[in-house]
């Protein structure tokens, strides 16, 4: 893309559409900034747009309705129906169609971003128990889309304005969690955290703080021995690479005396340790975004929130940073690319 002649395509997929998903992108779009900054393409249907916006009274939320990228109109919000038909709407009710019309939004999504029609996607929440099959598994969008371009390596990263976590492992168990990490995955992911932060954000020479497994980082051995056997020889391979990575660190030392404000990222060990302290300071602003992979993509913190669907109670933050982040890189990267040519 060559933002000098063209606004960046941005897609956007519907998630659930029976969830907030719907709503949050309205709100969000109704928002004079995005159609200025770059071209929305939501992936979904155009009923279930016009559901919503009689159902909140968005009636200054307008859209133009198109079968393809072809027909596209600048400075509009623009959706491509993903199937003739949209499945019932039935706001904060999970339903098997739902899941199965929100797994195909977000697929027709992916083909385009493989194909560069669109720059980035933006995904809106799914829920895991209606898309999901025993024929085909969904973890969820991070696994999903890094299965479907191809990337064998990918880090989930929780960016606001101020923060961005990275999870050496992300969706699964908790007891599984100590045995799957190794220094080989240590090093990994927080070399994709360093290349991310350069090409993506644009951060000379990044610092980033790994934090501990065990409570206090071990103890020295006292409280476990991946610190010492595996977490601190990662670190000081990275160091020997002349990258700037620190650590490791007890995780509530770390968070309660703010040290995060000292560092370009941190790296957690698992989910919990990095999304409970970011979404406590950054709830409702903040972003998942896949780092690692060929493509850009992003979405809100939160889920589907059933519970207050289509009751005009849901807050777009996270979905309007989720866009604004997204436009962000495909810029940024777009810079970088023409610098080094």
């Amino acid at each position: 893309m060559n933002l000098k002649d063209n606004k960046p395509k941005i897609g956007i997929s519907i998630g659930d559409c029976n969830g907030v998903g719907p709503e949050v992108i309205m709100k969000s779009l109704m928002d004079a900034r995005m159609t200025r900054s770059f071209t929305p393409v939501i992936y979904g249907h155009g009923k279930i747009l016009s559901y919503y916006r009689k159902a909140l009274s968005l009636e200054d939320f307008n859209f133009h309705q198109t079968r393809d990228l072809n027909s596209l109109q600048w400075k509009k919000v623009n959706v491509i129906n993903v199937s003739e038909d949209c499945p019932e709407l039935n706001p904060g009710t999970e339903t098997e169609l739902a899941g199965q019309f929100a797994l195909k939004a977000f697929e027709a999504g992916i083909k385009d971003l493989q194909q560069g029609n669109i720059d980035a996607l933006v995904t809106a929440p799914v829920s895991k128990n209606n898309i999901n099959t025993p024929e085909a598994p969904f973890l969820g969008h991070t696994e999903h889309i890094a299965r479907a371009v191809g990337a064998k390596k990918s880090l989930m990263m929780m960016v606001s304005e101020s923060q961005r976590v990275g999870l050496v492992t992300a969706h699964m168990p908790l007891a599984q969690v100590a045995s799957s990490i190794s220094k080989e995955l240590i090093k990994e992911k927080c070399e994709i955290m360093l290349s991310s932060l350069e090409k993506d954000f644009g951060i000379n020479k990044p610092k980033i703080a790994v934090l501990g497994l065990n409570p206090h980082a071990g103890e020295e051995g006292i409280l476990g021995n991946e610190e010492i056997e595996i977490i601190k020889p990662a670190i000081n391979e990275l160091k020997d690479k002349g990258h700037y990575v620190f650590g490791p660190y007890a995780a509530d030392g770390f968070y309660g005396m703010m040290q995060q404000n000292r560092f370009d990222g941190v790296m957690a060990m698992y989910h919990d340790q990095g999304l409970i302290p970011f979404k406590a300071m950054n709830f409702g602003q903040g972003v998942n975004y896949t780092a690692g992979l060929p493509v850009v993509r992003t979405s809100p913190d939160h889920g589907t929130a059933f519970g207050i669907a289509g009751k005009n109670l849901a807050d777009p933050g996270s979905m309007r940073s989720a866009l604004f982040l997204a436009f962000d890189i495909v810029k940024t990267q777009s810079q970088e690319s023409e610098y080094v040519e």
